[in-house]
């Protein structure tokens, strides 16, 4: 297949494994960027799965980040596919983030990948935080093939301290249904700019702001909710919105 390519994530078999009840395929994959680029993924596919997210990890962390990495098993179990990839520069074990011409590449080329990977399935694409924000840059300037709608897990409309909705201004030229899964207390995304934002998105954008939850969806001790209660939610209004989206 052009532009991937795939290898099991295990020495012996497909990489085949269990997801609480659920049958899962696992493939480690290698994602050509351009000619000179290349980048690594990981495919997770249930039986029978309703759609593939094609997820792209935040500035400061890899695919490889437990948040990543659970993210993908708990969806698995709930039976939407995952294939996460890297940054040129994440791969590379660098700490400034690539250009967005570069990024929005890798997008295209991970949308692609997925495409060729699981060609039965709907596509949603976004990310966490920068990944997310990168995919909807790419979406704006020119739409991804086969995406059925963004998914972004913690915006970031601006840098801490410092608020303002320029970031979001390129996402009134995304045609899409998107969904924000946001922490009320996340430095990155002053909840007066981001509703203000969804409202002009009109019926594209769903918000789901989660209690006392900050950047990395973690809450305080103090908070009447727990850290698995934000994770359950989060999936829970992801695979509905899911369903929603591809249907």
């Amino acid at each position: 297949m052009s532009g991937v390519h795939a290898r099991s994530s295990e020495p012996s078999g497909r990489g085949e494994h269990t997801v609480g009840m659920t049958a899962v395929d696992s493939k480690s994959v290698e994602i050509d960027v351009d000619d000179a680029t290349r980048v690594s993924g990981i495919l997770i596919a249930p039986r029978e799965s309703k759609a593939c997210f094609v997820v792209a990890h935040g500035a400061g962390a890899g695919m490889q980040h437990p948040f990543m990495a659970s993210l993908a098993n708990d969806l698995a179990a709930l039976r939407i596919a995952t294939l996460r990839y890297q940054f040129p520069y994440m791969e590379r074990h660098g700490r400034r983030p690539d250009t967005p011409a570069v990024c929005h590449a890798t997008v295209r080329a991970a949308v692609a990948a997925a495409g060729a990977l699981v060609p039965s399935l709907p596509l949603i694409a976004g990310g966490k935080s920068f990944g997310g924000r990168m995919t909807s840059q790419a979406q704006a300037a020119k739409p991804l093939p086969r995406v059925r709608g963004l998914v972004f897990l913690g915006f970031p409309l601006h840098p801490p301290k410092q608020p303002s909705d320029t970031r979001g201004e390129h996402l009134l030229k995304v045609q899409i249904p998107m969904l924000f899964l946001q922490g009320a207390r996340d430095a990155l995304a002053d909840v007066t700019l981001l509703n203000p934002l969804v409202k002009r998105l009109g019926n594209r954008a769903t918000l789901c702001l989660l209690q006392d939850a900050d950047h990395s969806f973690r809450v305080p001790a103090r908070s009447t909710a727990t850290n698995s209660q934000i994770n359950d939610e989060v999936l829970s209004a992801l695979a509905t919105w899911v369903e929603g989206a591809t249907a």
